[in-house]
């Protein structure tokens, strides 16, 4: 649970509460406190030889979080808040909590029609006693998951089947190396039946026991990824059995004549429906990012507050007073507010869509384009690629602008860095979900000519927003004047030369996402003392975003020059107001109540020194 000073008058911790950590009820911040305190007196990163005890336990401790049983995936806001509070304390531990519970355990819940035919691996999982696995990405060709090689072929005269791969390039990557515990995986495969392709579907598969791979189960060696450290390896297949209950199915069921029958219809769609489960991944994201760059600005904000400089201009001022650093770290805790928001937009359309029937032939579902993330739910791909880009962006400023200092481990700062930009192409490749987000709105939205809403002064937080959608108007119409809408010709021909434009559109059109959210949690906060701390805030953000937006908001006559240069000044009112709040701004994001800054290198006393003696 948030832990705020008294200064923080009653009628504001409510809203703040539900501003940090959505709509979770008392329960479960109670539930965010005992996490905290076990992943702090248990400590260690996740990954390397003999780590499995340490995952298995605290994977039992972010179970014990969230609800017990068969419930344990339906509180979209707490599995957000639970993988946001491990985010902080450790990305690497956050990233197996996401593949355990989101995408593994997601995949058992979600696809599998005899869920009792899951046990008795299913009731592991959901109790941390083993690690949860997700493989769909294939080391030999890029965008693997659209040629999808792994195979299931089924084996009509028991009705299971029989999972290979075909070779080298087929091998499955992730982080299954986790040696001496149980690991079950989700692994997507290609279903063949009578000599037919039938498309991708997910197969529980179990991977390693306490002794190291199962029958049929090749790991290689380690893998090593720094920027997000896990026990990765690629995984290969021979001939392994697979039951007929731990085919997730999702609706499809095979005859008596070893016919396949699948209500998605086709292909394309049995890959939408079968990799649906991202969207409880993609909906948790904005919360993780918002939690890691809350820690990271008010770390950010503490440094530069009691750094003093030598500088001859000011000897001895702290580095917060130069204008320069106020920007930088004002602007991340700015930042840090707009991804909070985004989390809450994110939890909603989430919430809404786990209500809507799976994409299927009659669904009027969004027809796949160069990926499949932005077809299985346009708006929680949009924020997934927009949060994580945002947290990389905004802890890499932040770490730059601590010095040494902000590299060292203790502060963290590099791994939250890492985590994001990582995810920048895990997940779900940002850039290919911007690419299909653009061309679907310039395929789709209205031709009509849309009446300009008047933009306000920059320094409302409405301006930003109202910018933005009339740059998304502007960027459609260029994209048509150059031909992407135009029916008549190749899809490739017609966008491989808009590409670059239309990732820019679709950037613009998740960053409106965000935008609109700041104004509407902004809109519905009732203190007055919360509302005159986060409104310059909401404000400074949309400036300082469309600072670095500059180039295309100037190519496309968006904006002019002149009310370029007008948001410098726009931008020093801002830090001023910023400034005057930041008391109550820090008390508000420092949710774990230490008043935490980025720590200097280690003092003298503290370290252990060894002095050369004469021979």
């Amino acid at each position: 649970m948030t832990l705020l000073a008294d200064s923080v008058p009653e009628s504001a911790r409510e809203e703040i509460r539900r501003l940090l950590h959505g709509p979770c009820d008392p329960t479960a911040l109670s539930a965010l406190t005992t996490l905290r305190k076990a992943l702090a007196d248990d400590p260690g990163p996740v990954y390397g030889p003999g780590r499995g005890a340490l995952l298995l336990r605290r994977l039992r401790a972010l179970a014990e979080a969230l609800p017990p049983g068969a419930g344990i995936l339906d509180d979209p806001a707490r599995l957000a808040a639970v993988h946001a509070a491990a985010a902080v304390a450790d990305p690497s531990l956050c990233l197996a909590g996401l593949v355990h519970h989101l995408l593994c355990l997601g995949s058992l819940t979600e696809l599998s029609d005899d869920p009792e035919g899951l046990e008795p691996r299913l009731s592991a999982l959901r109790e941390g006693r083993a690690k949860g696995v997700y493989l769909i990405t294939e080391a030999g060709q890029a965008n693997s998951h659209l040629a999808t090689a792994t195979r299931a072929d089924l084996d009509p005269a028991d009705g299971s089947f029989v999972l290979h791969t075909p070779g080298p390039g087929a091998a499955k990557f992730g982080s299954a190396g986790t040696w001496g515990v149980e690991q079950t995986g989700v692994v997507l495969a290609r279903l063949f039946a009578g000599g037919a392709d039938h498309g991708v579907f997910a197969f529980m598969v179990g991977l390693t026991d306490e002794q190291g791979p199962l029958p049929g189960v090749e790991l290689s060696s380690p893998i090593a990824l720094d920027a997000l450290p896990l026990d990765y390896v690629q995984v290969r297949f021979h001939r392994v059995r697979v039951a007929p209950a731990h085919w997730l199915s999702d609706g499809a069921r095979i005859g008596p004549d070893g016919t396949v029958h699948d209500p998605a219809g086709s292909p394309e769609q049995r890959l939408q429906r079968t990799l649906r489960v991202g969207q409880g991944l993609w909906a948790a994201m904005p919360a993780v990012a918002a939690a890691t760059s809350r820690r990271t600005a008010v770390q950010a904000v503490g440094y530069a507050r009691r750094r003093r400089t030598g500088s001859s201009l000011a000897p001895g001022v702290p580095l917060l007073t130069y204008r320069t650093q106020q920007t930088v770290v004002l602007g991340a805790l700015a930042d840090a507010f707009a991804l909070t928001c985004a989390a809450d937009g994110a939890l909603a359309v989430r919430t809404e869509g786990r209500s809507a029937a799976p994409p299927g032939p009659e669904g009027g579902e969004e027809k796949m384009g160069f990926t499949p993330w932005a077809a299985v739910s346009q708006p929680l791909a949009a924020y997934k690629a927009v949060t994580v880009r945002t947290a990389a962006r905004l802890t890499a400023e932040c770490q730059h602008r601590c010095g040494f200092s902000g590299h060292l481990t203790a502060n963290r700062l590099a791994a939250y860095q890492g985590f994001h930009h990582a995810f920048d192409t895990a997940g779900g490749d940002s850039q290919l979900i911007f690419y299909d987000i653009g061309r679907s709105l310039v395929e789709s939205l209205d031709e009509r000519e849309q009446q300009q809403e008047q933009l306000p002064d920059p320094t409302s937080p409405h301006w930003w927003p109202a910018l933005l959608r009339r740059h998304q108007d502007d960027l459609v119409r260029e994209l048509r004047r150059r031909g992407g809408a135009d029916p008549a010709s190749d899809p490739f021909e017609r966008w491989n030369p808009l590409l670059e434009q239309a990732g820019l559109l679709g950037e613009v059109r998740a960053t409106l996402l965000v935008a609109d959210d700041v104004t509407r949690v902004l809109g519905r906060l009732r203190d007055q003392g919360l509302v005159r701390a986060l409104t310059p805030l909401a404000a400074l953000h949309g400036v300082l975003s469309a600072r670095r937006w500059s180039g295309s908001l100037l190519a496309l006559g968006t904006l002019e020059p002149a009310d370029m240069a007008a948001l410098s000044e726009a931008t020093d009112r801002l830090c001023e107001a910023v400034m005057e709040q930041l008391p109550l701004l820090v008390e508000v994001f420092d949710e774990y109540g230490d008043r935490p800054g980025v720590a200097p290198a280690p003092p003298a006393a503290a370290l252990t020194w060894t002095l050369g003696s004469a021979s």
